[in-house]
């Protein structure tokens, strides 16, 4: 692969997903994208750029965008932001949304699905104190692939013990062989969704509770203040943002400010800064 084709990479990426890959990255193009080669019997990467340049096979293109993001995660991930969620955001937006009896969740990075039915789960223990608020969850992502293992909602023994406390693994699953399916009432809780967060999202509507954890890192500044920005207007005033303990809105938006006590968590710089929440309590 010479440099110019991996210049060429670079600026598909950057256009079919936001990803800003540094030069230094130049061994991550070659591991990933072997396999897109060997499946589709094409000798090398020199090769498949000249497939790419042609322009004639839409297919193999998603296929390097999707093989180059990256998919990582596991159930209730980080754990700190599930706490809140159940612990203090889920009774507030409970109360606060009594009337209108609907609570809406984004979950902006899904991947293979494990973040928002952990959030499923969470919502289902808490449902007897949300007073009949109903609450829905969408789950969005670049990839169709992963899209697809998410909507069938079936683990490997490997993915079910990263995270899963045991509890949730027997009442929220059914073994079958070696791997675990979900029970089709958490899996009805989710509506999953192909999204570029690059692209207008705007006809998503309003959320009142956004999880972002994860993928603002792999975007150059400017994609980042831009996502930011388009999701503040995706989120009600007094709404909240999660993003990933190595992400901050510093220096890149004024829409949103840090919460004073929980890192991770942001809020609508034109809401009112909340008071000083509660500490958590220790968890069992």
């Amino acid at each position: 692969m010479t440099d110019a084709d991996f210049e060429y990479l670079r600026a598909l990426l950057k256009s079919r997903s936001g990803l800003s890959l540094a030069p230094e990255k130049r061994y991550l193009v070659e591991s990933r994208l072997g396999p897109v080669c060997r499946k589709h019997q094409i000798p090398g990467l020199a090769q498949l750029v000249q497939v790419l340049r042609g322009g004639r096979n839409s297919a193999i293109e998603t296929e390097v965008v999707e093989a180059m993001t990256t998919n990582e995660t596991f159930f209730f991930r980080d754990k700190t932001p599930f706490d809140i969620f159940r612990d203090q955001l889920l009774p507030k937006f409970a109360a606060a949304r009594a009337t209108q009896k609907r609570l809406r969740i984004w979950c902006a990075a899904a991947s293979t699905g494990q973040e928002p039915y952990s959030l499923a789960m969470i919502v289902d223990e808490m449902k007897p104190r949300l007073g009949g608020v109903q609450v829905e969850i969408l789950a969005t992502d670049l990839a169709d692939e992963v899209l697809a293992k998410a909507k069938a909602g079936v683990y490997s023994q490997f993915e079910v013990q990263r995270g899963l406390p045991i509890q949730m693994l027997l009442k929220h699953f059914k073994q079958e062989g070696e791997q675990w399916r979900i029970s089709p009432a958490i899996k009805s809780m989710v509506q999953f969704r192909p999204l570029n967060l690059i692209r207008d999202f705007s006809a998503l509507g309003q959320f009142d509770i956004v999880f972002c954890r994860n993928v603002l890192i792999y975007f150059d500044q400017p994609t980042k203040a831009d996502v930011l920005r388009r999701m503040s207007n995706a989120l009600a005033a007094d709404g909240a943002l999660f993003l990933g303990a190595a992400e901050t809105v510093i220096g890149l938006t004024a829409a949103f400010q840090p919460h004073p006590e929980h890192r991770g968590l942001y809020v609508p710089a034109r809401a009112q800064a909340p008071a000083a929440a509660p500490k958590l309590a220790a968890s069992a």
